[in-house]
């Protein structure tokens, strides 16, 4: 499973102690069960655009580290993650070698139109 969690730095933040947090959540999200690795990026055309990338053994692990306390408590930054999908699966990978390695998708059939909070 892949996270890309896009971020967006506050007008007249300080861009090296934003780097700081932002590498501060993804410290705290290595250290959880499940993390295979991560990257933290900022955009070529824009300073204030980041982008948190991890690569977890299921969405399970991912959602369990997001919502663990130890990750709550030393990530604010993850506050400024524009709303937006950040979960993906693999379905397709390709290693420097060429090497490929397709996955089926663990995607519900429903997920579309199916409740996603028990309230409706």
């Amino acid at each position: 499973m892949i996270a890309a969690v896009q971020l967006r730095a506050p007008d007249g933040a300080d861009q090296a102690e934003f780097h700081e947090q932002a590498a501060v959540a993804l410290r705290a999200l290595a250290g959880r069960p499940g993390f295979r690795g991560g990257t933290l990026g900022r955009a070529t055309d824009d300073a204030r655009a980041w982008l948190l990338l991890t690569e977890w053994e299921s969405v399970g692990a991912y959602r369990r580290a997001l919502g663990s306390y130890q990750v709550k408590l030393s990530t604010p930054v993850l506050g400024q993650a524009l709303d937006q999908p950040s979960a993906f699966e693999a379905l397709l990978e390709i290693d420097a070698a060429g090497t490929e390695r397709e996955s089926a998708s663990d995607r519900a059939a429903d997920a579309d139109w199916a409740p996603r909070h028990p309230n409706g």
